[in-house]
């Protein structure tokens, strides 16, 4: 029998103690080799002890083979070919590793694209909040900025001041969503056995990318309303 770490560590040995030690599994076997841990099932579950073993007596449910997959059709007839010449009786069935190893994570790739969706779909709402809201300040503001072009401020100056409320509120909002988000995704991570620990940088990137967002979308009202003729917002109606 081989056994995995864990499983020695559960019998109180050492690896190098365990080696001809006798060990009763269905039947005596004996320890011949230790492996390093691995994992035998989703992430979402700690390692456990494993053993390799080759008792004859035991019932074998599934054979593992290794193929080239450039002949995987070919492959596979000649599997069903043997299967059915050693259990006729028996119905041929297979899968694919690397299937049954995706299908150990289906719940997090279908989060991950309503995640994605929501996610899109609440940048574009927010985009045209934003949008409409730039709209109505420059309106609300005109006079103003007739007035300050009037006596000289730039153009940049003028977006600069209509950006600077905007940016304002998008700090507000990261100030109130980042420890959301932070508690969400450590609740989330926690659910798996093996993890990685949440780093500061995420946040920063998405900071970084919401400010830019932001002002982009504002930017196009901002210089807008900044090269509008101050003549036609001071007239008095």
């Amino acid at each position: 029998m081989v056994l995995n770490r864990k499983a020695v560590e559960y019998l109180g040995y050492s690896p190098e103690e365990s080696i001809g030690k006798k060990v009763h599994i269905s039947v005596p076997n004996t320890i011949v080799g230790v492996v390093d841990d691995f994992n035998f099932a989703s992430l979402h579950e700690p390692i456990g002890a494993y053993a390799f073993h080759n008792n004859t007596g035991e019932g074998k449910s599934f054979a593992l083979v290794r193929y080239n997959t450039a002949g995987k059709s070919s492959t596979i007839n000649q599997l069903e070919t043997v299967f059915k010449a050693v259990a006729p009786s028996a119905a041929f069935s297979y899968s694919f590793l690397d299937n049954n190893l995706q299908n150990l994570y289906v719940r997090e790739k279908r989060a991950v694209k309503v995640g994605v969706i929501f996610s899109v779909l609440a940048i574009f709402i927010a985009c045209l909040g934003l949008f409409g809201l730039a709209a109505f300040v420059g309106e609300q503001r005109k006079k103003e900025i007739g007035i300050r072009k009037v006596l000289g401020a730039s153009i940049v100056g003028i977006a600069q001041m209509l950006s600077k409320d905007f940016v304002k509120l998008v700090f507000i909002a990261m100030l109130i969503a980042f420890p959301i988000a932070y508690w969400l995704m450590d609740r989330w991570l926690s659910n798996f056995a093996f993890h990685i620990d949440m780093s500061y940088s995420v946040f920063v990137i998405a900071g970084i990318s919401s400010l830019i967002i932001a002002l982009v979308t504002v930017s196009f009202q901002s210089v807008r309303s900044a090269l509008s003729n101050p003549v036609k917002s001071l007239r008095t109606e």
